[in-house]
């Protein structure tokens, strides 16, 4: 998402930067440029406007006339204003009030609210709270069903829901039911169609008056782009929506929803999806988004990433034995492990500064399989073998690549990049940075 205006981004400040002074002619041409990209990624035309207005009059400024850096200048107020554009800071959900708290989520039909609802559940547990799932949709097949698979698969408590009762009746039940099972969060799951129409927003609104939500969270997906935008200003005229999580951000989406929406509504993106799995849901920060597009990465999100699945003991204990370079196959298995559980490769990668606006990066495709390749390679070794991987000799080789469905070869390459490894690890113990060649670097 955003590469294609990350890369046209990215060439307009190259050519503001090639001139040593910026005039109003280089830098109208720049806007120029800037104002197509925003447009071929979907953003809505008097956002777009509006946009390249207030930057064309910063950037025409006494900041940037005489500064040293005009270039750097321009790139500044660009970030700045995409920020701002965005919604400036990240907004949290409203948790607040007497239990149980409740969360309604809306949308069209097959924009994710179910999937949703189950990674908020996953979400709010990591905050401390205890949320109560409710199918409040009675109208598609297997609504209800599925989130109470959500449920079951989560060990999450859902309300048992029948297609023949009213919404409002499940909503009002569930309260009540929420409150025996010891929660303190509803998560309410309501119905969509394939477009707006009176019945739905009518049951909608008599939901939102029996219920009275803290949130009313639009689920929208951002593959459908400026339809988005116009799905959101629906929805919040006729609910008064407090927020936004946008689906499928991980797709081929040109991102104009999201630099739209609260421009066009004034409501933020509170959440991003970003994968399939119930753990792939992303607090919004319109900052971090911002430099995300600009190529500055996203170093925040990195480390929050790595902070949630690195244990602070397990941590200690693998710096001590890096130290005494006794770093076992096992644990480098342990630490691919905690890799894998923070995403994909590529979108690590991209959280970077600078890498991807890398060349030999831009096209290449990091295949997650590799790492569940080298994964069951290590536990097809017995423990003495994955403690001293000397002793693995040509017939164990064998043993490994068939018990874990690899080849001889694969396993040699794991031996090899493992062994010159820890043989970078004992030279940096010795203090022999400078000793390190250049092709030692096993990766």
């Amino acid at each position: 998402m955003f590469e294609n205006l990350s890369d046209k981004l990215d060439a307009v400040f190259k050519k503001l930067k090639g001139h040593g002074k910026l005039t109003e002619q280089n830098i109208q041409e720049g806007l120029k440029e800037v104002r197509m990209a925003l447009l071929e990624a979907d953003v809505h035309y008097r956002v777009v406007k509006k946009f390249v207005a207030d930057i064309k009059e910063r950037a025409l400024g006494q900041e940037v006339m005489k500064s040293l850096t005009p270039g750097q200048q321009v790139i500044k107020i660009v970030n700045e204003k995409l920020t701002e554009l965005m919604g400036s800071t990240h907004e949290a959900l409203i948790l607040s009030g007497a239990a149980p708290v409740s969360l309604m989520l809306v949308g069209l039909q097959g924009s994710g609210k179910t999937t949703t609802a189950g990674k908020l559940a996953v979400f709010l547990r990591k905050q401390g709270r205890k949320p109560y799932l409710v199918p409040a949709d009675v109208y598609r097949p297997a609504a209800i069903e599925q989130l109470a698979k959500l449920g079951s698969q989560l060990n999450t408590p859902v309300f048992p829901s029948d297609p023949k009762m009213d919404p409002v009746d499940i909503c009002r039940n569930a309260r009540v039911a929420s409150l025996k099972e010891g929660c303190d969060t509803l998560l309410i799951d309501t119905a969509g169609r394939l477009h707006i129409d009176e019945a739905l927003m009518g049951e909608l609104s008599r939901i939102k008056t029996m219920v009275k939500p803290a949130e009313i969270l639009l689920v929208a997906d951002a593959m459908t782009g400026q339809d988005a935008v116009n799905i959101a200003k629906s929805f919040d005229d006729l609910l008064d929506i407090s927020g936004v999580v946008l689906t499928k951000m991980d797709g081929d989406a040109r991102g104009g929803a999201a630099l739209s929406i609260k421009a066009v509504t004034n409501k933020p993106i509170k959440f991003v999806g970003v994968g399939e799995k119930l753990s792939d849901l992303e607090t919004f920060h319109p900052d971090r988004m911002a430099s995300k597009i600009l190529g500055m990465g996203d170093v925040l999100t990195l480390i929050e990433k790595a902070q949630s699945v690195v244990d602070q003991k397990e941590a200690a204990e693998l710096e001590k034995k890096l130290r005494k370079s006794e770093f076992t196959l096992e644990d480098f298995r342990n630490q691919m492990v905690q890799v894998r559980k923070m995403g994909s490769l590529s979108e690590m990668i991209g959280m970077i500064p600078g890498m991807g606006k890398i060349k030999q990066l831009k096209n290449v495709e990091v295949d997650d399989r590799e790492l569940i390749h080298i994964e069951a390679i290590i536990n097809s070794m017995t423990p003495l073998e994955r403690k001293r991987y000397a002793i693995i000799n040509g017939s164990r080789r064998k043993r490994i690549a068939k018990g874990s469905g690899t080849s001889v070869q694969e396993v040699n390459k794991l031996l090899k990049n493992y062994a010159q490894v820890m043989k970078m690890i004992k030279q940096i113990n010795k203090g022999g940075m400078r000793g390190l060649g250049r092709g030692m670097l096993p990766f």
